[in-house]
């Protein structure tokens, strides 16, 4: 079952590859229980097929890193993207991305998470198992109160531009 709004978030472990020993966290690739970290804050997720792909990298992850202001200026506490790679290849691509301090690539390497949410895709007839369907949420205290799920091959309703709208 899909996750909806006024849905509790679901518990998983996310891995996030960390640059910069510090706050607790040491060099490469650290584990989150996401229970652990949503309470007390308004957080924008969003999700997507994969890393260093076309559209993932040319428009959904550049719309988050250049909204990071109007997104902290409407009350978003953290951004995260959530895609079923390893934390390497999602340090990789914040890297290349220009997203540190600002967007957390948070790495969903066995779709843990993914699976948990209902928004799994099936792609292993094009090579690239089971990820992420595309979308965004905004996630408050450890709920749903925005949900944007993208249909099939589409980039319209989960962009930072499109979440700013409805908050």
């Amino acid at each position: 079952m899909t996750i909806k709004v006024g849905d509790r978030v679901p518990d998983a472990t996310l891995f996030e590859f960390i640059e910069v020993e510090g706050n607790g966290c040491s060099i490469g690739p650290n584990a989150f229980k996401v229970a652990d970290i949503v309470g007390g804050k308004k957080i924008a997720v969003f999700g997507l097929p994969g890393a260093f792909t076309p559209t993932c990298s040319a428009q959904h992850v550049p719309s988050y890193v250049k909204n990071f202001d109007a997104l902290k200026a409407k009350g978003i506490s953290e951004i995260w993207c959530v895609s079923v790679n390893d934390a390497f290849v999602m340090g990789a691509w914040a890297r290349d991305q220009k997203a540190g301090g600002k967007v957390r690539m948070m790495a969903d390497g066995s779709a843990e998470f993914t699976k948990k949410l209902g928004l799994e895709l099936d792609l292993i007839a094009r090579g690239m198992g089971v990820r992420m369907q595309r979308f965004s949420m905004v996630i408050d205290n450890g709920a749903v109160s925005q949900l944007n799920i993208e249909a099939p091959g589409k980039y319209e309703a989960s962009s930072a531009e499109a979440m700013l709208a409805k908050l």
